[in-house]
């Protein structure tokens, strides 16, 4: 890959609209010091130094894609709680579109808080609910996707397990975009992981794929066996099965025939992990969008993915940066 073709990748994919539904969330930091056990029980004491309010889950899949170049359009449900003005603003402040959230009064807005001391995670707390959402949001998610449909080229379906997206939910998405030969990307979760039928991308990590067939894998031949297995069984165009330290194995269908390839990791100082799968779906959507293949877009993901994870806390990859770390690495 060379620079001219990477400039005209991400220019091509600026007009691009990639629709994320999923899981929006709101990531709370908390920065401090720990120099003392307290005296009331034999715990640490935190003193706050300052605190931090981040974009998270599917949110944090639409701010990667806007870092990219591409432009999101988030589609979800939040609470009507301090939570959630403040992720609408953080929403607004980054100029990202939030005309697609929908608000439950009685649902709280998901909201991790990392407490961090030295680089550290000490401790998360997490405020959210798991139940499915109403049946009256579900049906504004659809009307919404109706509304907008002339704008999707892609669909990002971004599952965390907090209810947004139902079985019955992802068979309307399904169908809504197979009828107007739109994309699905998916990464998924553990509940509704056999769910996701015929889409054009599957992207699970590897211990989402031993959960979900209930086994573990010892070597690259049991990935690679039972990613055909998913692959057969979901019926899905591509699989993409990230591994962390060990890269992605890609399972692309190639006019009736099966592809399989290898990408290492780049990863240079792994510091936290947190939202390297969010920056990985992202930035195979952005380039799929400004038409680069299946093999390439993995590639260029993984890159960004090994830049990110060299940051505390959940960030954005930065396009010129990942365009120059590509470069180099191919010298």
């Amino acid at each position: 890959m060379n620079k001219k073709y990477l400039d005209q990748l991400f220019n091509n994919s600026k007009s691009e609209k990639i629709f994320v539904i999923g899981d929006i969330m709101l990531d709370r930091y908390l920065f401090g010091d720990v120099n003392r056990i307290s005296p009331e029980a034999p715990v640490q004491v935190f003193d706050i130094r300052r605190s931090e309010y981040r974009l998270g889950g599917a949110a944090n899949v639409g701010l990667n894609i806007k870092s990219l170049g591409s432009e999101p359009v988030l589609i979800g449900v939040i609470g009507n709680d301090n939570e959630g003005k403040l992720l609408i603003n953080e929403l607004e402040n980054l100029n990202l579109r939030t005309d697609g959230l929908i608000i439950e009064d009685d649902r709280p807005t998901t909201c991790k808080t990392r407490v961090i001391s030295d680089s550290h995670h000490l401790l998360r707390i997490d405020s959210e609910s798991k139940d499915e959402i109403s049946e009256v949001s579900e049906k504004k998610i659809i009307s919404y996707l109706e509304k907008t449909s002339d704008e999707s080229g892609i669909i990002i379906l971004q599952d965390y397990n907090k209810g947004v997206l139902s079985k019955s939910i992802i068979k309307k998405i399904i169908k809504f975009a197979e009828e107007r030969g739109i994309k699905i990307l998916v990464d998924p979760k553990f509940d509704n992981f056999f769910e996701f039928g015929n889409v054009y991308l599957f992207k699970p990590n590897r211990k989402e794929l031993e959960d979900a067939f209930g086994r573990k894998m010892k070597n690259s031949e049991d990935f690679e066996q039972t990613a055909k297995e998913l692959l057969n069984k979901l019926k899905c165009e591509n699989l993409i099965l990230t591994l962390g330290e060990k890269g992605m194995m890609i399972l692309e269908n190639s006019n009736g025939e099966l592809k399989i390839g290898k990408i290492e990791t780049k990863a240079r100082k792994v510091a936290d992990v947190s939202g390297a799968g969010d920056t990985v779906i992202s930035t195979i959507a952005v380039c799929l969008a400004g038409g680069a293949g299946i093999k390439d877009a993995a590639e260029i993901s993984n890159h960004a993915a090994g830049l990110v994870v060299e940051e505390v806390g959940i960030v954005p990859v930065n396009k010129e940066s990942l365009i120059e770390n590509i470069l180099k690495d191919n010298i």
